[in-house]
């Protein structure tokens, strides 16, 4: 194959063994061999084709404007969402797709769209994470609000902005096995790698007993409305139930009563609640605390909210209403949700009212703090922690990591404060 080379060696002329009379060039640049057609069989005339070539190049590599050839990241993304939605059907929530899939729409794509894959390496990963926190998303202004002036966006969570990270991750693992990557970048922070130990918000043991009485009280209330009466009775049994099940809300949530049973356990002696629990982690059983069978009692014999209408005022249709015969509700049925009204503004409102709506460290408090309350109070007790990761649906690395972190009743004080016994000066010598 005949060759020739011009600018000091940088650019290589040659012809191809194939029969053809064409001059091709080619040039070593940002680590990568790059070839073109001169499309002509004149040696000098393709000199000069392969040295502008070479030129503009150059010229491109120094302004940035050069891209690694590679799969597009955009194209790269489609892919993956199409592969990760087939093959994770009716193993994770529609929502848990629809979430990364937003992060793809909403922030990775506008970002990285420029972008092949292999060009995303840790510096632009970083470069992702200043542009979020320093672009937040601002909310768009509801039609009641549209007169009043816009709150100033907030910074972007570092919570969230890692959640898009995991999303980017995920799409550069995929690339990798369609093999086109080579290998996964590292696209972890450069700072603060080791994070505080910290604790999930709670409530303590007087905040919980401030809580249910506030429940308690407000459902006595004289001024309520019917339905108003039906939610504060819910909220405060949900309260209880939480509390004494350790349920995860959105555990709470799928809870059907077929779901309940109430058995005498044959170890305490004591009437409880055995729970098959549907939620994050699939299926798991639970088994409750004595106090949580009344809270649940009175969900069961509780009867079902139905909307009442509109009350009568005209004289005939007040006497068409005293002539109808009296409905009275419906119990739940085995297949009815034990929670099915949402409690979320009563409950904070209440947490308002007695002042516990954030723990000491500004967390808010939410009904996730029932079941850590829950986890937290049953350490206290000397619960064995193995049994209540199983009861709880969670392993013992994350109990020990978020709740017994801060129990002061989790350190032995014996072993802490003991004591080497001390000898007397003339013990070891004879008399």
């Amino acid at each position: 194959m005949p060759t020739h080379s011009i600018l000091n060696g940088k650019v290589k002329l040659y012809r191809r063994d194939d029969g053809s009379e064409n001059w091709f060039c080619s040039t070593f640049l940002q680590g990568k061999n790059r070839r073109k057609s001169t499309k002509t069989d004149s040696l000098s005339h393709a000199e000069e084709i392969a040295e502008d070539w070479y030129l503009e190049l150059r010229g491109k590599s120094r302004a940035g404007l050069l891209k690694a050839e590679g799969r597009p990241f955009n194209a790269a993304a489609d892919a993956f969402m199409e592969d990760y939605e087939a093959s994770i059907e009716g193993q994770r929530s529609p929502k848990w797709i629809a979430e990364h899939k937003a992060h793809i729409e909403n922030h990775l794509k506008p970002f990285f769209g420029k972008y092949t894959v292999p060009e995303i390496d840790q510096d632009l990963a970083q470069e992702y994470r200043v542009h979020r926190f320093q672009n937040p998303h601002v909310r768009k202004a509801a039609k009641a609000d549209a007169g009043k002036p816009r709150p100033a966006p907030r910074p972007t969570a570092h919570k969230t902005i890692e959640n898009e990270i995991i999303t980017l991750r995920m799409i550069l693992k995929f690339c990798v096995r369609k093999a086109w990557l080579k290998a996964v970048p590292d696209v972890s922070a450069p700072y603060q790698k080791q994070k505080k130990v910290g604790h999930r918000p709670w409530f303590a043991p007087e905040e919980y007993n401030a809580l249910y009485r506030a429940t308690g009280a407000y459902k006595n209330r004289n001024d309520l409305r019917d339905w108003e009466r039906w939610n504060a009775e819910q909220l405060h049994d949900l309260v209880l139930f939480l509390s004494n099940t350790g349920l995860r809300p959105d555990e709470a949530k799928n809870l059907e009563h077929r779901d309940v049973a109430m058995v005498k356990d044959a170890t305490t002696r004591e009437l409880i609640l055995e729970i098959a629990v549907r939620g994050k982690t699939g299926y798991g059983p639970c088994k409750s605390r004595a106090e949580a069978v009344k809270p649940y009692q009175r969900l069961l014999n509780r009867p079902r909210w139905t909307p009442q209408g509109r009350k009568p005022r005209s004289q005939k249709a007040i006497a068409l209403a005293a002539a109808q015969p009296i409905v009275i509700p419906d119990k739940p049925k085995p297949t009815d949700k034990v929670f099915p009204g949402n409690h979320i503004k009563l409950f904070n409102k209440i947490l308002g009212k007695v002042g516990i709506k954030l723990d000491r460290d500004g967390k808010p408090h939410t009904f996730y703090s029932l079941r850590h309350f829950y986890i937290c109070e049953r350490l206290t007790e000397g619960a064995d922690v193995y049994q209540l990761a199983k009861n709880c649906r969670t392993s013992v690395e994350m109990i020990q990591k978020h709740y017994a972190v801060h129990i002061m009743g989790a350190i032995d004080t014996a072993s802490v404060n003991a004591r080497k016994p001390r000898q007397r000066p003339n013990e070891n010598h004879a008399v």
